[in-house]
């Protein structure tokens, strides 16, 4: 196995080269601007530091959200571009699951949440087990909606603290524990997730509407 792992969900671009065993290189930058612009440069680095070419790749894992449109769609269209041209399968990686495998430590035992930042005022969310199993569906709501509902792992403990609850970590996801997750399920051969968006909203650009009728005056 050589799996390529990557996320542009949350304002990280996060890339990691996993080969089953070990995690053979690993890049991550916060800059929630330029996804486009950095995860090519990241892929092509990762590869690089693990001294690999992209025809070794034998898979890739991605982040599917959810997250804001913009972001988790540059990662998307990149891991069904490497799959369609190395001829390789793509598998999608929930980005809260993968916040929530190493929040696990900082919760102590306690059921706790995972909360992103979704703009608008809102947060995207899910409640996990003190093992980190997901106990709800992902959801996007008020911050007031999560309130109250335990320790809280990602950035909406951070944007929002005198209204969540305990901050735990981690702020953001990591690729190599997307890998992680990615490649138990397989060696568990568990149904595989395709490498399909959680947007749970419309996107905030939209095409033109049709035009206005225009009566006469």
């Amino acid at each position: 196995m050589l799996l390529l792992a990557f996320d542009t969900a949350t304002p990280a671009v996060t890339v990691a080269l996993y080969d089953g065993a070990h995690v053979l290189a690993e890049v991550s930058s916060a800059d929630a601007r330029k996804h486009g612009e950095f995860l090519a440069p990241a892929i092509d680095k990762v590869l690089a530091d693990a001294g690999v070419t992209a025809p070794d790749i034998t898979a890739v894992a991605v982040g599917t959200g959810p997250g804001p449109y913009t972001g988790l769609r540059a990662g998307l269209v990149t891991a069904r571009v490497l799959s369609s041209a190395l001829g390789v399968p793509a598998y999608g990686v929930c980005t809260l699951d993968v916040i929530a495998r190493d929040a696990v430590p900082g919760a102590g035992g306690r059921d706790f949440v995972v909360a992103t930042d979704a703009r608008r005022q809102e947060l995207y969310w899910a409640r996990y087990s003190a093992a980190g199993q997901r106990l709800t569906e992902p959801a996007v709501t008020a911050p007031a909606a999560v309130a109250g509902a335990g320790p809280v792992a990602g950035a909406g403990a951070i944007l929002y603290p005198g209204l969540l609850g305990e901050r735990i970590g981690p702020e953001y996801p990591a690729a190599r524990t997307l890998a992680l997750l990615a490649s138990e399920r397989l060696a568990a051969q568990l149904p595989m997730f395709p490498p399909e968006p959680l947007y749970l909203r419309r996107p905030d650009a939209r095409g033109p509407g049709p035009p206005k009728r225009v009566t006469p005056s």
